[in-house]
């Protein structure tokens, strides 16, 4: 399980963001493990190239919701998307690890001084993001209290 000593330096660690009307967590834990596709800007294929097996990832619900819901791992590295006829697109699988016990929600976090600099607050619409360490850890205290 995921908890704040869980990611080392020699682990990458994301924030993964989904449309919950189209792929909601609650799917992801029922399929178990699922390919994480329709990723397209160029940004945020560059973080899904960077992933690597055993990666922990926070699921994030955009649109209205705009809260982190649950935890994952990355299943599968990044392999060709087969729907993409360029060949330049990837995907990576992922596998549901447990869902947050309360969401987290983006007024939440930003108000937490580690996300300050962080893409989930300057970036609004990128759909893969690198989180630091501190920055999971702090989701997954959030999440419990």
């Amino acid at each position: 399980m995921l908890n704040e000593t869980t990611t080392s330096p020699m682990s990458g660690a994301w924030l993964v963001k989904t449309e919950p009307g189209e792929y909601s967590y609650a799917d992801l834990a029922r399929d178990g493990t699922a390919e994480w596709d329709g990723v397209t800007s160029a940004p945020a294929q560059r973080h899904l190239r960077a992933m690597r097996i055993g990666d922990a990832c926070v699921i994030y619900h955009s649109g209205q919701e705009r809260a982190a819901v649950g935890l994952a791992r990355v299943a599968r590295a990044p392999y060709p998307d087969p729907t993409d006829p360029s060949g330049k697109r990837v995907w990576v699988d992922l596998r549901a690890e447990r869902p947050l016990a309360r969401a987290v929600s983006l007024a939440r976090l930003k108000a937490e001084p580690v996300f300050a600099g962080s893409p989930l607050v300057r970036m609004t619409r990128l759909s893969v993001l690198p989180l630091e360490p501190e920055q999971l850890a702090t989701i997954v205290r959030l999440a419990a209290v």
